[in-house]
């Protein structure tokens, strides 16, 4: 029984705590972080290349978010 009431205190207690936790929404800037990240090249035309179709892609990712908080 004591186990019992143990478990559901617990419960409500981890209710709580993420009821109050917001989300985090991620940006352009994360977009191009974590896509410049995987552009590691020994050559440099092609680093420059792939860095440039992550801001194409980036951008157009951050065009699409704005879009959707507007409706």
């Amino acid at each position: 029984m004591k186990m019992k009431k143990m478990m559901v205190a617990v419960t409500i207690v981890l209710l709580l705590m993420s009821s109050q936790m917001d989300t985090v929404h991620s940006d352009a800037f994360d977009c191009l972080d974590a896509c410049q990240t995987g552009c590691v090249q020994p050559d440099t035309r092609l680093m420059q290349r792939c860095d440039r179709k992550c801001q194409i892609k980036c951008d157009s990712l951050a065009a699409s978010q704005v879009q959707e908080e507007h409706r």
